[in-house]
């Protein structure tokens, strides 16, 4: 039986790794650790955490997350065992010892018998062969391996920085102040969701953004950017009507909830095909999280908006997965290279690893001969892989939540009406569904 070549043993690689030999399948580790480090890590351990040491959540009948930590314990992953026998308190959230949650994971693989681990950086992916090779090299891929990709699949399908603009769920949005309207009416009438300002909601905008705390940029980063992806705050620094007549300009639109006209306006466009995600347009940003939160709160719609993602300019090597990769996680040019973890535009260590173990499956029923079997779509695991398949016009790297998931069907009321669920009965819905479609799923691939 071939054996698979795992690029990179993050939290990604390490996950695949060991889905595939548990399996039987043999697997060789290219890792350039301790040989070589890159700007942000230190520790010669495998699944290395370099920021955080939270995995967020654990509330798996609440948050998107927490369902993501429940499918992939059901799935046996390393990075959930091992997380939970190195955890530390958290209140809600799943926090671990990162260097003995990295040190369990080092020694699991190499002392697997059907695991082989190579100290050594890989320059250059392999042309076509047999053999199946999963890069798994993060968001700091090394430079010539990123320059062999470039050449292999061209450098507009690479993007080396993310500017990410804030993502909020659709039914947060208070309609009552907002409107359904492209500028000068282009499109079908509902491109975008409008949240007009008049003048002294601007200015109280414009202030808060403007004393609002920033996230630092790492050693490794520089702060250099291209007029068309400014942070919203660097435009207002510049002067205080830049953004009304930038990405807040209110031109060719027009408030039917008032006869004024207003004085900005902020437009937040489709960001998934179900339609449940808004885009805040031309608001990528340095500014905090909690930041993020009460500046754009301000805008009147949005006082009640929940956020998705938040935004952020941060360097983050990743691919045009939608168009490079096929359902597998194949390259579509070359098949037997299949990729995993943050390069392919997911957000986040829990879904980093969650693409890992998907790649580590598909891999050992392609090796066995077999046609992989994906993810039901109502999972947190197929819906993340969904966001990596789905063709967008501006593919950003996202964490998982309940937004990526499949509409739910309205409820029967006890009078015979329908009716929508919302806030913690949809939660709970959607993590039912998810764990009961999921315990199906793990039926049909069990070795």
């Amino acid at each position: 039986m071939p054996k698979v070549h795992i690029i990179g043993a993050g939290l990604a690689g390490s996950e695949a790794a060991w889905q595939l030999a548990q399996r039987g399948i043999k697997v060789k580790i290219s890792e350039m650790k301790p040989q070589k480090f890159s700007p942000a890590h230190k520790s010669p351990y495998y699944a290395e955490l370099v920021c955080s040491n939270s995995l967020r959540s654990d509330d798996a009948c609440h948050n998107a997350v927490g369902l993501l930590h429940e499918e992939m314990r059901r799935a046996d992953s390393l990075i959930m065992s091992s997380a939970d026998a190195n955890k530390v308190p958290a209140g809600g959230a799943l926090a671990v010892d990162r260097e003995k949650f990295a040190a369990e994971i080092t020694q699991k693989l190499r002392s697997h018998e059907n695991i082989e681990i190579v100290s050594e950086e890989i320059c250059a992916l392999p042309d076509k062969n047999d053999d199946i090779t999963i890069i798994a090299t993060g968001p700091l891929t090394s430079e010539m391996l990123l320059k062999n990709l470039q050449e292999k699949i061209g450098g507009q399908y690479l993007s080396f920085y993310d500017a990410i603009a804030p993502v909020v769920f659709k039914e947060s949005i208070d309609m009552d102040k907002a409107w359904y309207q492209s500028r000068y009416d282009k499109g079908d009438g509902k491109d975008y969701i409008n949240c007009p300002l008049n003048k002294e909601e601007y200015d109280n905008f414009v202030d808060a953004l403007l004393s609002a705390p920033q996230a630092e940029f790492h050693e490794f980063e520089k702060e250099s950017f291209f007029d068309g992806c400014l942070p919203i705050e660097v435009m207002a620094q510049r002067g205080r009507e830049t953004l009304a007549f930038g990405p807040m300009k209110p031109i060719g639109l027009q408030n039917p909830h008032k006869s004024e006209k207003p004085y900005a306006v902020v437009q937040l466009r489709q960001d998934n095909k179900e339609d449940t995600l808004r885009n805040i347009v031309g608001f990528q940003t340095k500014l905090k999280h909690g930041a993020q939160a009460e500046v754009f709160r301000l805008i009147p719609a949005l006082e009640h908006a929940e956020f998705a993602r938040f935004g952020g300019i941060h360097k983050n090597t990743f691919i045009n997965s939608p168009i490079l990769l096929d359902s597998y996680l194949r390259l579509k040019a070359q098949p037997e290279l299949m990729f995993a973890g943050q390069i392919t535009g997911c957000e986040g260590y829990v879904e980093s690893a969650s693409i890992g173990l998907l790649a580590g499956l598909f891999a050992c029923a392609l090796v066995q001969g077999k046609t992989p079997v994906l993810p039901p779509r109502e999972t947190a695991l197929g819906s993340m892989l969904a966001h990596l398949s789905d063709i967008k016009a501006d593919f950003q790297p996202m964490n998982i939540n309940f937004g990526l998931f499949p509409n739910l069907e309205p409820v029967e009321t006890k009078t015979g009406k329908k009716r929508w669920l919302k806030g913690t009965e949809r939660k709970e819905a959607y993590a039912k569904r998810a764990l009961e479609n999921l315990d199906i799923w793990l039926e049909k691939i069990r070795p």
